[in-house]
């Protein structure tokens, strides 16, 4: 699996693109708009997907704390973020 977030960062509500290669494996790749990318965790849970990325610097140098996310696609087929209760933050689609 390969998700790609427009921005240096995941936020609540952001557009996400999943890419799914047909493979059950939980590790998979996260790349921001800045150009990094990282190994995450993700997991099947229902029609989402949890997402749990790890602390990383942004290009800038801008560190990003681990957070898990929960992927929901809308009716319109465009996925959206939204924190995980675990990740101390309000859910937003």
């Amino acid at each position: 699996m390969r998700f790609s977030f427009p921005h240096s960062h995941a936020f609540p509500g952001g557009r996400v693109t999943v890419e799914n290669d047909g493979k059950s494996e939980p590790k998979c790749l996260v790349e921001f708009g800045d150009g990094v990318t990282v190994i995450a965790d993700w997991q099947q849970t229902g029609s989402d997907i949890r997402l749990s990325v790890p602390t990383y610097r942004t290009a800038k140098g801008t560190e990003v704390a681990s957070r898990t996310w929960r992927l929901v696609e809308r009716a319109d087929g465009v996925w959206r973020s939204q924190l995980t209760p675990t990740s101390g933050g309000a859910s937003l689609v």
